[in-house]
């Protein structure tokens, strides 16, 4: 029985790996701002016949990430694993306002950083362990202003966490989604699930990758833009100077790009 920690798990991708992991037999820690949500999570998974406890918590909060972890360990003294999902999306712009440059990065960087930080201890003494950070294709091109620049950080970190855990039992892998269908892209038709993004986070945790780029097209347009970047700049030249949102980003349980 493994025990892994889900955040952002109240819906998006969070819910969907959450409730994948349970169908598998994981005791599922499902960490999330809303109660109803994550009862409602809890439910789905305990319904099924899996194990899970909700853990309300806000992830930008040190105590409350700590008091997390802690219950976490309290259920059968080891945490095999932490999926890193909980995200604040939007396009802000080099002009958005303080206080939404500041959540988003409290929430998609220095949070999975403050709990990887809780974490590896416990899964050093292990010799066992995984970690899975949920980025985004837009780290890895330049298009959503400081969210962006935030899933870009935590590319840089993740690399940085799996060097550094080398040889060390500990696996650590980037999972990034392009756009799927959660909260924060439901003015998008057509898009696919985030049970293909939760279905890459499962094959992670037991065969931990370096990076996993999701749905696979999106590959080639980061390659694309790596090889030819003056053709990514002509294709959004202007879309990040008055003509995209910079008035607040939502907060969501799932990252959407």
């Amino acid at each position: 029985m493994a025990v892994v920690i889900v955040t952002g798990a109240s819906s998006g991708i969070g819910r969907a790996t959450a409730i994948r992991l349970g169908a598998r037999g994981d005791t599922v820690i499902l960490a999330a701002r809303r109660d109803a949500d994550l009862a409602a999570v809890a439910t789905e998974i305990t319904s099924a016949g899996g194990q899970a406890r909700p853990v309300r918590t806000d992830v930008t909060d040190p105590e409350q990430a700590a008091e997390l972890v802690a219950r976490a360990l309290a259920v059968s003294g080891r945490i095999d694993a932490l999926v890193n999902n909980a995200g604040v999306g939007g396009d802000a712009s080099v002009l958005a306002g303080e206080e939404q440059v500041r959540a988003m990065i409290e929430v998609n960087l220095t949070a999975p950083i403050r709990l990887m930080r809780l974490v590896v201890p416990i899964m050093r003494e292990q010799r066992s362990g995984s970690i899975v950070n949920i980025g985004s294709v837009a780290g890895e091109i330049g298009i959503g202003g400081v969210y962006s620049a935030t899933k870009f950080a935590l590319r840089g970190m993740t690399d940085s966490v799996r060097r550094e855990l080398a040889g060390t039992g500990i696996g650590v892998t980037l999972v990034e989604p392009g756009f799927v269908a959660t909260e924060l892209t439901a003015h998008r038709s057509g898009l696919p699930g985030p049970e293909i993004v939760a279905a890459a986070v499962e094959r992670a945790l037991s065969r931990p990758r370096r990076r996993v780029v999701v749905p696979a097209k999106y590959r080639a347009a980061i390659i694309l833009s790596n090889a030819l970047p003056f053709v990514t700049d002509r294709l959004y030249a202007g879309r990040a100077t008055g003509k995209r949102d910079t008035t607040g980003g939502k907060r969501d349980s799932g990252n959407s790009r």
